[in-house]
């Protein structure tokens, strides 16, 4: 499984990213991928996904399916992510 966070820098809901990252990352011990949708590696994940919203959280499979997606800044939780990741 593959968790990706695409998220831009600076915006009103950065901060809240940042602190769902780090709370993710101090209770299950993992990091979860980010992407900066204006990378050229983000432009293109973003085509394959169809994502226009951040920020977006993708949950893949190892083949690439994807198994969820949580869109907009209201982040779903941790327990919902880990599941995945």
């Amino acid at each position: 499984m593959r968790v990706v966070v695409v998220t831009k820098e600076e915006t009103d809901y950065a901060r809240s990213v940042e602190m769902f990252l780090r709370d993710f990352n101090r209770q299950t011990g993992r990091d979860l991928e980010v992407l900066d949708p204006n990378s050229l590696e983000g432009e293109s994940f973003c085509r394959a996904y169809d994502i226009v919203e951040y920020p977006t959280i993708v949950a893949l499979s190892d083949e690439g399916i994807m198994q969820q997606m949580w869109r907009g800044a209201s982040l779903p939780t941790i327990s919902e992510v880990s599941y995945y990741g």
